[in-house]
């Protein structure tokens, strides 16, 4: 849970600050100003270019932020005439003004002589942003390492052509995070680069399991000596990684693929299904050391690798129809965390800032901004001023949208 208490008056943009604070805030005014300042000496001077200031990089934000709310697909649409426009806050900042922001926009305006690494443009947010998630929450034991749901908006999915949809879908990185279960909080997030060199490449690390082991390893950095239990799908599952993970006292429990995972030093005769017929809710046990090795039955086979749980302790799936299937306990633990972040998909996916600029580094900037806000929120839902207030995912949204823009008055006495 967080590890500091909020106050009962806290506001949204109290929340938020646990994690995009001013001092990074006035450090974008920063940085946008030199960049602007470097582009015009290049390309000539902009007439219309005044120095941004910290009221308008909150108005700012508060404007890419609103698209997360309202879904509409070009954030200039809070200042057209059609269905999305939005009056109430199209006033504090004119579109013209807006887009000047938009064009010099950057964290990180020059690139220094020894930077190789391809995300050097938004590295020190990210970097400052892991701080507070390390510093606001403690996570549970259970935490699970997965690629979040990122939900494209529907109406333009439904709407766009099939040469706009393939366009769209050619995204240069992808997300990965490590997200205590039992609440939801994405405790680390790793980006990985497509143009990353060679073997470390996104198409590489589709194909091969020891990059996504890779992932893994940085995803649980900071984990090592907690006795955290660790949840994985199939592509980061396989002995190698879990055996060094213990090392480090991290436990693991992953659903097996034999097509998807690194099935290396496991044993053959466990990988093959049965010849003979099973009935639903058997199973088979190999195990090593503190390595069990099950094949479950329902419908197919499952199998599951863990160190976190004993073979021989039941569980039970309970299914609507059939009622009660048995299973070891590493299965019903499983499927109990895997429900819980589809659950969190479901709720907090159509929450991601709508605008899609070209540039990774803006791209990676907006969905890491989405998951500080829900990490917010969730942080908000475990305090006290929840119960004073109790707004929904957008309602609160929308107040962190209206109080980035000075619309609501965030002081105490409020």
């Amino acid at each position: 849970g967080p590890t500091r208490k909020m106050p009962l008056t806290a506001s949204a943009m109290d929340f938020f600050q646990l994690f995009v604070p001013d001092n990074v805030l006035k450090n974008m005014v920063v940085q946008t100003n030199m960049y602007a300042k470097k582009y015009q000496e290049r390309f000539g001077s902009d007439d219309a270019w005044i120095d941004v200031t910290l009221t308008e990089m909150k108005a700012f934000l508060g404007y890419m932020i609103s698209t997360s709310i309202h879904h509409c697909e070009s954030v200039l649409s809070i200042w057209s005439s059609g269905f999305y426009s939005n009056k109430s806050i199209a006033l504090i900042m004119t579109q013209s003004r807006f887009e000047k922001i938009l064009k010099y926009f950057h964290i990180v305006a020059f690139r220094s002589s020894q930077t190789t690494h391809g995300l050097y443009k938004i590295q020190p947010f990210l970097d400052s942003l892991q701080n507070g998630f390390d510093s606001a929450f403690r996570p549970s034991q259970a935490q699970v390492l997965h690629e979040p749901l990122i939900d494209e908006d529907p109406v333009f999915i439904a709407t766009c052509t099939e040469r706009e949809l393939r366009k769209r879908k050619k995204r240069k990185f992808s997300l990965w995070v490590r997200q205590c279960s039992s609440t939801g909080f994405i405790c680390q997030i790793y980006v990985h680069l497509k143009e990353g060199s060679g073997a470390d490449g996104l198409d590489a690390l589709k194909n091969k399991p020891q990059l996504h082991s890779m992932v893994a390893k940085n995803l649980c950095q900071n984990a090592s000596g907690k006795n955290y239990i660790i949840f994985t799908g199939p592509s980061i599952t396989s002995l190698n990684l879990f055996e060094e993970f213990e090392k480090q006292e991290i436990y693991c429990c992953g659903l097996l693929s034999t097509r998807k995972s690194d099935c290396t030093g496991l044993p053959p005769s466990m990988l093959n299904n049965p010849e003979t017929p099973q009935s639903r809710g058997q199973y088979r046990i190999r195990m090593k050391g503190n390595m069990s090795l099950i094949c479950w039955y329902n419908k197919g086979h499952f199998r599951f690798l863990t160190n976190a749980y004993s073979p021989v302790q039941q569980g039970v799936i309970i299914k609507r129809k059939s009622g009660e299937i048995p299973c070891p306990l590493a299965v019903e633990a499983f499927a109990a965390h895997l429900s819980y972040i589809c659950k969190y998909d479901d709720k907090y996916s159509k929450y991601f800032i709508s605008h899609k600029p070209n540039k990774t580094w803006q791209q990676v900037f907006w969905f890491a901004i989405s998951i500080a806000i829900n990490n917010a929120y969730i942080l908000y839902k475990m305090s006290e001023a929840y119960h004073v207030t109790r707004y929904s995912r957008a309602q609160f949204g929308e107040r962190l949208v209206k109080e980035l823009l000075g619309l609501e008055d965030t002081s105490p006495s409020h």
